[in-house]
């Protein structure tokens, strides 16, 4: 809120009314030997006028840098009504919507933003929210072994899946007796189909479900068709891992499959829909499966009802409270959602509407084709995976990755992302990202300062990719 609107006066009456003498007295249960004395370090009390100073000169010290770096959190324009919005009391400052009497605004926003994520996903059912896309995958690990009655408790992984979200489902399962199993990618930047069939053919115990991210970590478009119905061929679930607004352009996950069966669960982060970057966050995940699984589903659900003299309302359904506040009992520890973020995302999704939507995702794609075309006119610039991709791809410099990053930096210029910390085979590739926020004039800026540092490298190998 943009300040604190009670005077010392309005304190000592609140204070007064319930018989305290003090703020500390509220406190008083607390045994006196976990008290801290005080903090020590912290400045005198600053007025409004110098603690604004004090901020805008912090955020100042971040820079205002060009951005190519993307890696599952994408610099999207946000219209300005979004957060406007967003803002407005009734939003932000709801509660959770437990006493549907008191909460038919939140409730009736979250109906219709699980509506609009199973429209965008085709799939049946959504939650209403989880916390971001690596613990919605983490869930939908969990959920999947719950909802395999033959008690499977392997899941297959690609390698191309985000790397933080494999190691927040590791984090997630490792004592809980899962097991996840590594699937090699091919050198087209794929899923290996091969990797796949020498796993089904290993004698070891059956797995519940497959990853199938779309597009993949790399931005490859993976063989989502063929993936599903091997997933399913074997008894697995699969589990889709999307950017939602790649699927303003692809075959949603509810139509994978030769037979348009479609994917069991679908999950990812909601940041691309209405979410700033804000330093890292706060994003949130998104899960929608099939309507056989909707007793799986963790977090809240939101349903439309009628009530006693029929007039149409909303509630939470199919769970319990404890669902959310008794880990005991619940079928996962998930206990609030990003309901915040949430109503960002339902705004933005109804401001710019399915060709809006669609429209963005073909700036974006159009930026980052647009922009491989000038770095790899670069001698000593060549694209790794050539194939249809999606907002973004990997390229290799004939110079140390760290080096050429922190020289473009210096120029105001994040470059991309080192794919070396993650794996070695791509210590000298970055994968880079241009969203529908970039110009023509940004696009050549990023590619001159890179031809210039690379120019002084003598003897750079030609470039291998053509658009």
């Amino acid at each position: 809120m943009p300040f604190i609107p009670h005077t010392e006066a309005d304190v000592a009456a609140m204070l007064a009314s319930i018989g305290v003498a003090g703020i500390d007295d509220l406190f008083d249960e607390i045994p006196a030997e976990l008290i801290r004395p005080g903090l020590s370090g912290l400045p005198a009390g600053l007025p409004e006028m110098a603690v604004t100073r004090l901020a805008r000169s912090r955020a100042a010290q971040d820079g205002f840098y060009l951005g190519f770096l993307g890696a599952g959190a994408y610099e999207h324009h946000v219209p300005a009504a979004v957060w406007q919005i967003v803002t407005r009391g009734e939003f932000y400052s709801a509660y959770t919507p437990y006493q549907a009497e008191a909460s038919q605004g939140t409730l009736q926003l979250l109906y219709e933003y699980q509506t609009m994520m199973c429209r965008l996903t085709g799939m049946d059912v959504s939650n209403a929210s989880l916390y971001d896309g690596a613990s919605a995958l983490a869930e939908a690990v969990l959920m999947a072994v719950r909802a395999n009655k033959a008690g499977a408790r392997r899941v297959l992984m690609p390698a191309t899946v985000h790397p933080r979200y494999r190691a927040v489902v590791e984090a997630t399962v490792r004592h809980q007796g899962i097991e996840l199993v590594t699937v090699p990618r091919g050198v087209d930047g794929r899923v290996d189909p091969a990797a796949l069939d020498d796993l089904a053919a290993a004698p070891a115990a059956p797995a519940a479900a497959l990853v199938v991210p779309q597009p993949n970590f790399l931005g490859r478009l993976e063989a989502v068709d063929a993936l599903t119905d091997w997933a399913h061929g074997h008894g697995m679930l699969a589990i889709a891992v999307v950017n939602p607004l790649a699927l303003a352009l692809l075959k949603q996950p509810g139509e994978w499959g030769a037979d348009g069966k479609g994917a069991d669960i679908c999950v990812g982060d909601g940041q691309p829909l209405g979410v700033p970057l804000s330093s890292g966050g706060p994003y949130f995940g998104f899960m929608t499966a099939r309507q056989a699984l909707v007793r799986q589903m963790p977090g809240r659900i939101v349903g439309r009802t009628v009530d006693a003299d029929g007039k149409p309302g909303f509630a939470l359904t199919l769970q319990a409270r404890e669902q959310h506040i008794r880990r005991s009992k619940a079928t996962s520890n998930i206990c609030t959602n990003q309901g915040l973020l949430v109503t960002a995302a339902t705004i933005h999704m109804a401001l710019l509407g399915p060709d809006g939507l669609r429209g963005v995702a073909l700036a974006a794609h159009a930026n980052t084709r647009a922009l491989l075309d000038r770095l790899c006119a670069i001698p000593g610039v060549e694209r790794v995976f050539p194939g249809p991709f999606f907002h973004e791809a990997v390229i290799r410099v004939n110079a140390p990755v760290a080096d050429v990053l922190r020289a473009l930096r210096a120029q105001g210029i994040l470059g991309g992302y080192p794919l070396g910390h993650d794996d070695p085979e791509l210590a000298d590739c970055i994968l880079v990202c241009a969203t529908e926020t970039k110009t023509d004039d940004d696009l050549t800026q990023y590619a001159q300062q890179l031809e210039r540092i690379l120019s002084r490298r003598r003897d750079a190998p030609p470039c291998a990719y053509k658009s």
